[in-house]
């Protein structure tokens, strides 16, 4: 795994929750219009794209739980306070946003055999039914957080995107495209694959395309939970960039033994992840994970912005 630099800490003002968008980055030549290139990179960094060009060969899989008791206390909280709805998919979500405002690193991508970084744009993709059964429609929706987000922000964000998204009869921009490109005979349809590649690997992919494209983003998430099945290891795109697939399972119960000896029953979740090896080193997924950790066992964080935000290498 490649190395990078140590990243830069933005301190937010006194009073920080006043602060809804961190400064946004200005754009040089090379960068994409979903990205900034990150051209401080150590030479590691820059040499394994080319030694690992697909971001399938270059996965890692990472399977963790965590216990649910504080997460169901505040869930418990939330609802009460009048977010209907709100779950374990909001937390988990809250918790991702807030993991990539202390290790940025986390969203990295790679495109061209280069390392860009969306910078302050957290951008997650969720597929959902618009109705839970064998015969309803999907469709997947693209969400925008912002890293100073708190819980109740991402749960306001995903609401009015699923609610957007589950009206009568609903074709959103990805479900219209994939009917024009339906229409295209597969040999001209594969052809118009490759140059949509070729446009993206170069950096001139319009950007209303990347917007609705289901394969350009941050990260993936699934639940298998709301199917009552274990969290599965999702593959990654080789198209487009998005370098994390996250899955989480069902509640189960486990038996273990306090340190008296006593049998307790507790609940955990568990979730797996893949992850593009090449955004950044083993050390800074690790603490990306440990940290995400963390805030699953203490919720209750969330509900504030950030003290400050770390800022990617440039």
């Amino acid at each position: 795994m490649s190395r990078n630099r140590k990243h830069k800490r933005a301190e937010l003002p006194a009073g920080a929750g006043a602060l809804e968008q961190p400064v946004q980055r200005k754009r040089r030549f090379g960068d994409r219009s979903d990205g900034y290139r990150l051209r401080s990179l150590q030479p590691m960094s820059k040499v394994s794209p080319y030694i690992m060009p697909d971001r399938s060969g270059a996965s890692v899989y990472f399977h963790d739980s965590f216990e649910i008791t504080e997460v169901k206390n505040y869930i418990r909280k939330k609802r009460n306070q009048g977010l209907n709805g709100f779950g374990i998919m909001h937390v988990i979500l809250a918790g991702y946003v807030r993991v990539v405002s202390q290790r940025p690193m986390v969203n990295r991508f790679l495109s061209g055999q280069r390392v860009y970084s969306h910078d302050n744009d957290i951008v997650v993709l969720l597929t959902i039914k618009r109705e839970m059964t064998l015969e309803a429609e999907e469709t997947i929706v693209k969400m925008h957080f912002s890293p100073t987000d708190t819980a109740d922000d991402v749960y306001h964000k995903i609401s009015k995107l699923i609610s957007e998204n589950k009206e009568a009869n609903p074709d959103s921009n990805f479900d219209n495209t994939a009917k024009i490109l339906n229409f295209i005979p597969g040999l001209l349809l594969k052809n118009a694959v490759w140059l949509l590649k070729l446009l993206d690997y170069f950096g001139l992919l319009p950007k209303k395309l990347i917007e609705i494209s289901p394969f350009h983003g941050s990260m993936f998430i699934t639940s298998m939970g709301s199917l009552g099945i274990p969290p599965v290891y999702h593959h990654l795109y080789n198209f487009g960039n998005i370098p994390i697939f996250l899955s989480f399972g069902a509640p189960r119960v486990q038996t273990e033994l306090k340190q008296n000896g006593t049998p307790v029953q507790r609940r955990y979740i568990d979730y797996n992840v893949v992850c593009d090896e090449r955004i950044c080193d083993g050390f800074a997924l690790a603490s990306a994970f440990k940290l995400m950790k963390t805030y699953l066992k203490n919720p209750h964080v969330l509900d504030e912005k950030p003290e400050t935000v770390c800022r990617d290498v440039d």
